[in-house]
């Protein structure tokens, strides 16, 4: 069991994350310190996590890192334009997926090369959203 701080919509949420049966698929469940007015403790499917690069990574000089999608849903807000310079954890994109802002974070550092989808674009899990070179 893993307990976990989450912020949702503002809310404030202590959940606990355990692995049930054979299937392997991790179930949230909100435990305490609930937001007031936050309504009942809820299950949930947790979401999958982007892969992640070690702090200092860069894309190899001459050769693009395409980030994808990590889950289906709506491009909200493209944070950066071509020819940026980010750093790992800089803000590339926000993705609304089940109601939900999730913003999509450079694994690496390096100058946005391209920007493959727009404002309002639908995208599945694995689609290209942006390479950094």
């Amino acid at each position: 069991m893993r307990r976990f701080h989450v912020v949702v919509n503002g809310l404030s949420y202590d959940v606990e994350v355990e692995e049930i049966g054979g299937g392997g698929i991790p179930v949230a469940r909100v435990s305490s310190n609930v937001s007031p007015g936050a309504g009942l403790p809820i299950e949930a499917q947790a979401p999958a996590e982007a892969p992640k690069a070690s702090p200092g990574a860069t894309a190899p000089a001459g050769r693009e890192e395409v980030v994808v999608a990590p889950l289906p849903g709506t491009v909200l807000d493209i944070k950066v334009a071509e020819g940026d310079e980010v750093k790992v954890g800089d803000v590339l994109l926000v993705l609304e997926a089940m109601k939900m802002e999730n913003e999509i974070v450079s694994p690496m550092g390096g100058r946005v090369a391209e920007i493959r989808v727009t404002k309002g674009s639908a995208v599945t899990t694995g689609d290209a959203l942006i390479s950094i070179g």
